[in-house]
């Protein structure tokens, strides 16, 4: 079990990103849920907002605002089954800290997606815009597409090593800790990206115009667009 005290709430977020052990899963508070949401929706919401400029600003508006939704919900949508599978493999949380620690997670990885929004904006302005016509449009979509799953996945794996030590320093079992962090990565990227799917579009196609959801938000899924989009970027 994790011995150190508790750092204040204002200190936390750097602390999280260091990776230093917290006593944050033993002693859960109230204002901590509203503090992980409000970086939540600052990074995602940044990060998004650069993703989806390259279409148009009202484009940029609406990323802004379902990046964030995306990772709420898949942290409440996978909770409940974290918390079911933490005890089966050797980690006594309860609901709430299990809830906690995904948190925790997401928190840490929307402020490096935060950090690297303006990098992202960089890009978007140095591509061709969506106006180019032809196969340059496409291909800058694709690689806008590409570098922002890049990203978020750099964002996540960075995110993960740290609440990999936090679930070690808590758990006293390096073994079930990264099988418990295992299980909830297969949970986390399935519901992910299929959110992200349905809630499409998020830098949106040059060819289509600009709306909050497509019409057929279940056909397809996340997979098979960032494949049609490598492919393209390959072999134009």
């Amino acid at each position: 079990m994790i011995s150190q005290g508790q750092i204040p709430l204002r200190h936390e977020l750097p602390a999280l990103l260091r990776g230093e052990p917290m006593r944050v899963l033993q002693e859960p508070e109230a204002r901590r849920w509203a503090y992980y949401c409000l970086w939540i929706v600052i990074g995602a919401g940044c990060f998004g907002a650069a993703m989806g400029s390259w279409r148009s600003p009202l484009q940029a508006l609406f990323t802004a605002v379902k990046l964030p939704l995306i990772v709420l919900l898949t942290t409440v949508g996978n909770g409940l089954l974290n918390a079911m599978l933490a005890p089966l493999l050797g980690a006594s949380l309860t609901f709430r800290q299990s809830l906690l620690a995904v948190f925790m997670s997401f928190t840490m990885a929307a402020a490096i997606l935060g950090a690297f929004s303006p990098l992202l904006a960089f890009l978007v302005w140095n591509t061709p815009p969506h106006t180019t016509g032809g196969g340059t449009a496409f291909t800058g979509h694709s690689l806008i597409l590409v570098t922002q799953a890049a990203v978020i996945a750099l964002a996540g794996i960075a995110a993960n090593v740290r609440l990999l030590q936090v679930l070690r320093g808590f758990c006293g079992d390096k073994s079930a800790a990264s099988r418990v962090l295992l299980s909830w990565l297969g949970g986390n990227l399935l519901l992910g990206s299929q959110l992200s799917w349905i809630l499409r579009p998020f830098v949106g196609s040059p060819h289509l115009p600009v709306e909050f959801l497509r019409a057929d938000p279940m056909q397809g899924n996340f997979f098979e667009s960032i494949f049609r989009a490598v492919t393209r970027l390959l072999f134009p």
